[in-house]
């Protein structure tokens, strides 16, 4: 369990690090630097919720709630130090956090299964030592605006405490809506294709 925590925490952290530059450059450039967070996680085989939930076996769904938890402490310990940034960091996290919740919860989370299919995907080829969908993934879900939990984490948690604290149960469920959105699209193909790697 311990080992779990510290794992996520750290896949937690290389999300929001990547957020923090997409924050800082928001545009394609930044989404293709964001790549490296993944590529970092996949390297060094860190337990992401979105690079985990579409190989879970029976069992192991309370191990992705930790996992979804110390990923959003890693990401809370990096949204810390984006606050001490002279960069308008905060502002570009709140324009997010605008259009998410303009957006509504049933969109966020529909359209955050696509986030889910690019990262299993993705995480898929990286399994297989074949890193460039990592690279194209980001980029992908990114510019078609899927929302991806710990991403979004990140900026939710970068945004300025008062609009934070005023939208906050619009928040927690589009979050909530995300979350499970990205739940079904980590686990789309294996479910369309239950046979998918037995033979």
């Amino acid at each position: 369990m311990l080992s779990t925590l510290r794992s996520s925490f750290l896949a937690g952290v290389c999300i929001g690090i990547a957020g923090f530059c997409y924050l800082a450059e928001k545009s394609v450039i930044g989404a293709i630097l964001f790549a490296f967070g993944l590529l970092a996680v996949v390297h060094y085989k860190l337990k992401l919720f979105t690079g985990t939930a579409g190989f879970f076996k029976k069992g192991e769904f309370k191990n992705l709630l930790l996992i979804l938890a110390g990923n959003i402490i890693g990401c809370l310990f990096v949204a810390l130090i984006a606050r001490c940034s002279p960069m308008q960091l905060q502002t570009v996290a709140n324009g997010i956090l605008e259009g998410r919740l303009a957006t509504g919860p049933l969109c966020g989370g529909v359209l955050a299964i696509g986030c889910g299919f690019i990262m299993t995907t993705a995480v898929q080829f990286g399994r297989e030592g074949k890193f460039l969908p990592l690279l194209f993934g980001v980029p992908v879900f990114i510019v078609c605006g899927f929302p991806h939990c710990i991403a979004d984490a990140f900026y939710y948690l970068t945004v300025p405490a008062s609009y934070l604290g005023e939208h906050i149960l619009e928040t927690l469920v589009f979050y909530i809506a995300i979350v499970i959105g990205n739940f079904i699209g980590c686990n789309l193909f294996r479910t369309v294709f239950s046979d998918y790697g037995k033979k």
